[in-house]
Parts: structure tokens; sequence; C-alpha cells
């Protein structure tokens, strides 16, 4: 083979091996699926996330912040594929906007607010009724709690001391954390000598305990909705959004604390 046609040859392998390479990375691009959730559903997530990906053969990338955080990122152009808030508000704010695809949205799980202590505390059982003596129980110290002005678990929470009557007495001692993993780990910390979070986060760390299990009727159900992010609607997306419905899934949501919505 003269060294015209060997230069040829090379030319059109290292081409043919361009396009591979190439179709190879959309192929990966088109087998990503980027999911936006709520911070609560760290653990429980990774884990489905793992079982996804082995079974579609395809890189699961999560982002756990507050539903709120997440959404304004959504509505910016941040490129998730997937939103699963911890409250319908920011559903809602999403679906206002039209950046998410209504017809693929559905009540995912459901949830509990407790009342946490340093699991050396010695503070043990607290009954949660009306009008409850929580400035008492905080001693002079902060209540953890996600910001109320905008992540759920802190808006669940005021709702219920409201109702309760004790939020006048306590508004002036929170510690407003920007998510409520963040409002876990100052209890755990023992920075905060009591903390307002899900059961389900409670459920994660024998470094608090919960003292107390808001009443249901203190506030609206605590809900998780899950869908599609308008144009960001890919077959692996999709299949993800299917798979949280499934038995596996299930299994993994209730061995982490949460009821799931049929």
């Amino acid at each position: 083979m003269n060294l015209k046609r060997m230069a040829g040859s090379v030319f059109t392998v290292l081409l043919a091996l361009t396009f591979l390479v190439g179709f190879n990375v959309s192929a990966r691009a088109e087998g990503n699926v980027t999911v936006f959730a709520a911070a609560s559903l760290t653990n429980s997530l990774n884990a489905i996330g793992k079982l996804f990906a082995q079974k579609d053969k395809c890189a699961f990338t999560p982002s756990y912040l507050s539903s709120s955080t997440l959404a304004k990122q959504i509505e910016n152009g941040a490129p998730a594929n997937v939103f699963i808030s911890a409250d319908e508000k920011w559903m809602d704010y999403l679906a206002k906007k039209k950046v998410i695809d209504p017809a693929s949205r559905f009540n995912l799980l459901g949830n509990r607010l407790v009342l946490i202590a340093p699991s050396g505390s010695k503070l043990n059982k607290v009954e949660i009724t009306r009008g409850f003596n929580l400035a008492r129980l905080l001693a002079g110290g902060k209540l953890s709690v996600g910001d109320p002005a905008h992540v759920p678990a802190g808006i669940y929470a005021k709702q219920a001391l409201e109702s309760l009557g004790v939020w006048n007495s306590v508004k002036g001692s929170l510690a407003r954390e920007a998510d409520v993993r963040l409002a876990l780990v100052l209890v755990e910390r023992g920075e905060a000598p009591l903390g307002i979070v899900y059961a389900t986060d409670a459920a994660i760390t024998k470094k608090v305990k919960i003292i107390g299990v808001f009443p249901a009727s203190s506030h609206p159900p605590i809900v998780y909705p899950a869908a599609l992010v308008t144009g960001q609607e890919t077959p692996a997306a999709r299949s993800f959004l299917e798979f949280l419905k499934t038995p596996q899934a299930r299994a993994i949501f209730e061995k982490y604390g949460f009821s799931v919505i049929e």
C-alpha cells in the first residue's frame, strides 16, 4: 500500500472512530437523569437512584437542597429532568411558571413532623398539645428549624406552632436553617437544644431522639409531589419517574419512614 492510500485509510478509520465516540457520548447524555429533590429525600433517593442506574444502565445525578432553592434554580434554567418537592407550594410555583409537565405530576410521599433533642438530652417524652410550653423547654436556647420564610419543613413547623398557639412565644428563638437537614445537624451537634424536622430525618441518625410528634391536624398534610421538568422530558427521566412507583422504590421509601401515597 502506498503512503497516499495508507494515509487515506488512516483518515477513514479516524473519522469512523470520531463518529463512534461522538455517538457514544450522545447516547450517554440521553441516558443521564438529573433529579432535583428536597433535602429530606437524600438517603432514600440515593438508594433508589442506585437501583435505577443498575436497571436502566444510565447515570443518576441528584441535587439535594430545600425545595424552594431548587425550584428557583429550575425556574432560572438549571438542567434538571425531574423535580421532587417536599410540599405542593413549590411545585405549584413551577406549574404557574409552566416549567413542569403537568401531565407527569403526581403525589409521591407523605411524612410526619417531629420535635427532636440531642440524644444525650435530659428531655424525653413531650406531649405536644395546644399551649404546650415550648419556650420553657428551650430554656433560653434556640429552636432549630428550616427557615419558615421558604423551607417546607419550616413552613409546616410554623403552621403547627401557630395552630397550637405557641408560635409567638418561640418565634424570636428560631435558628433558621437553609434546609431541614441543616436544622437536623444543629441539634446533632448540640448547638440547639430542640429542633423541628421530619420523622424521616430524625430516623437517619443516632445523635438525636424524637421527644414528640406533632398532631397531623396541626398542619396541612406533608406531601411530596414529583414531576418532569418542561423541555427535559427524556426517556430516562420518564423511566425514572415510573420507577418511583415500583415495589422496589416503595420498599426503600418505607424503610426510611416515608408513607407512600397510592
